[in-house]
């Protein structure tokens, strides 16, 4: 009947359970000393009612434990079973703008710039079930790879299938994040998201990345930044041998940090620079973090009161203690 569930409406009830050892102390030591006694030459003749006479105590026993259950019951004991009930209260609307250009098949991260960003992208989708997102790629120009969807199986096969060559190749960052703000300038959520990704410097496109981060300001767009690549020189792809196999050479790694910083200062978002592998996971788990929706939840409480039947045991306990009293044990009162 208790259980890990249970509680209690009354609990101050409880402590009137304290009176009883002190109602037993006082039955079964002081009071029998004040009861009188009777010597006999022989007990022969109560030999059949001596057990009777043993048993007599088990009558305040019973009584103790009814005004124990009845105690219990004052403080009100039942079981609560409380079902959850979820829904989100702000969404997020987040666009991945990610850089698809060669450079991304850089070798300083593994097993390359791209494939590490696409297992970060996969892992920090899984974890944000109740927002949207869409994904724009970009390189030498931009496209809108998937639209803003729930649908996180459509993102996730969508990001799976990022692979470089594409589109035309360069670093078109004003287009890639051009492209992500008309994705989002229709958007009702109340909570509007870039993650822009780049591992170079704006050297080609025709949307200015500051014209860009202009209406996503004025758009409440709120852009975190990212920059990819190592401190020092990488192996970057710059030919193709015979074969059509990509050709690695040492270069330096060349990051615009001041247009990110910019970006992401204006857009009241974040730049982070991301030299590897685990400081990529760390940065989109900051994010992830940083980016919280609302997510209201309503408790139902079912109640099932538990204190009838100790009332009525113990009202058994004592018709039954009564009973035994003007009955077996009426001729030892």
């Amino acid at each position: 009947m208790i259980g890990s569930n249970m509680e209690f409406t009354n609990p101050g009830f409880l402590w009137l359970l304290l009176l009883i050892p002190v109602l037993a102390v006082w039955y079964f030591f002081v009071r029998k000393k004040d009861n009188a006694n009777l010597h006999i030459p022989s007990v022969a003749g109560f030999q059949q009612s001596n057990i009777w006479a043993k048993l007599k105590p088990m009558l305040y026993a019973m009584r103790l434990l009814a005004i124990a259950l009845l105690i219990v019951a004052l403080a009100r004991p039942r079981n609560v079973e409380v079902s959850k009930r979820s829904k989100t209260t702000r969404g997020i609307d987040i666009v991945m703008a990610i850089d698809v250009s060669a450079s991304m098949l850089a070798k300083d991260l593994k097993p390359n710039r791209l494939e590490a960003l696409k297992n970060v992208a996969s892992k920090f989708v899984q974890k944000r079930p109740n927002d949207r997102i869409g994904i724009v790629v970009y390189a030498g120009e931009s496209f809108t790879q998937t639209p803003i969807t729930s649908d996180k199986t459509i993102i996730q096969n969508t990001i799976r299938k990022i692979k470089w060559g594409q589109i035309e190749d360069g670093t078109a960052i004003g287009m890639g994040l051009g492209s992500a703000v008309n994705r989002l300038k229709d958007s009702k959520a109340k909570s509007k998201v870039i993650i822009l990704l780049t591992d170079g410097v704006n050297n080609t496109g025709f949307v200015d990345p500051k014209t860009a981060t202009e209406l996503a300001k004025q758009l409440n767009i709120k852009v975190y930044t990212i920059g990819l690549g190592t401190n020092g020189t990488a192996l970057f792809p710059v030919a193709k041998d015979l074969n059509g196999k990509l050709i690695f050479r040492n270069a330096p790694v060349e990051i615009d940090e001041e247009l990110l910083k910019f970006i992401a200062a204006e857009t009241d978002g974040k730049y982070f620079r991301a030299t590897g592998n685990k400081k990529l996971e760390a940065i989109y788990e900051e994010i992830n973090k940083l980016e919280k929706t609302e997510i209201e939840e309503f408790k139902y409480y079912n109640y099932q009161e538990k204190f009838r039947p100790l009332i009525l045991l113990a009202g058994f306990l004592i018709m039954l203690e009564m009973l035994l009293r003007f009955t077996v044990y009426r001729s030892f009162i």
